[in-house]
């Protein structure tokens, strides 16, 4: 199964994605990750997103598009794959169709803006392997210590209040129109998010049954 994830920052989408992963044995390709993968490896698209990031630019799509297409080409996306911060637009959806790849539904987690504010500000993160982790919803088994690779874990200045307002209209703006272009096509699953993550993910895996 090929789906995508959508969802305000701080939904909840790595959550249920990694809950996907393991129930469906598919990997999850989350585009931060990837961006950060083609960087270390030094591949034809790694080098030329390294350009733009040292110049404190966002990735343009064309780039973007091209690590996409050369990690879902890889051998554990053969049986299906979740796809998590990609495409943003609608642009990006179109050029993932012109690449061949038809998705077999997306699935919204939908979380109002003052939830997602208040859930923000317990966020952590690890910078080595990409692992998130909440205060409150989702703790660590070693305060501040990553389970994964016992690396530091941190808030992201995007986690900051002063940040995630910019980051919600961004997300309202260019990301939201999705909804409605999955919809027409039949594809869209929309999962209220609910305070607790079991409950989300009850939601979520029934989306996935529908």
């Amino acid at each position: 199964m090929k789906l995508i994830l959508l969802g305000a920052p701080g939904a909840g989408k790595g959550t249920q994605s990694e809950v996907i992963s393991e129930y469906l044995h598919i990997p999850t390709i989350s585009t931060g990750n990837m961006i950060r993968e083609a960087l270390k490896s030094g591949t034809e698209m790694g080098l030329q997103a390294r350009r733009y990031v040292e110049a404190g630019q966002l990735v343009p799509d064309e780039v973007v598009i091209g690590i996409v297409r050369e990690r879902l080409s890889r051998e554990d996306c053969a049986g299906g794959y979740i796809l998590d911060g990609f495409p943003r637009t609608i642009p990006q959806a179109e050029a993932l169709e012109r690449m061949g790849i038809e998705v077999d539904r997306v699935i919204e987690i939908a979380v109002s803006d003052e939830a997602i504010t208040r859930r923000m500000s317990g966020r952590r993160v690890c910078l080595k392997c990409g692992a998130t982790y909440h205060l409150d919803y989702k703790k660590p088994k070693v305060d501040g210590v990553c389970d994964h690779c016992g690396d530091a874990l941190v808030q992201r200045k995007d986690d900051r209040p002063e940040t995630l307002q910019e980051r919600l209209r961004v997300y309202h703006e260019q990301t939201e129109p999705l909804k409605g272009f999955y919809a027409a096509k039949g594809k869209l699953f929309v999962v209220e998010g609910q305070e607790k993550v079991e409950d989300t993910t009850r939601l979520t895996l029934a989306a996935l049954n529908a």
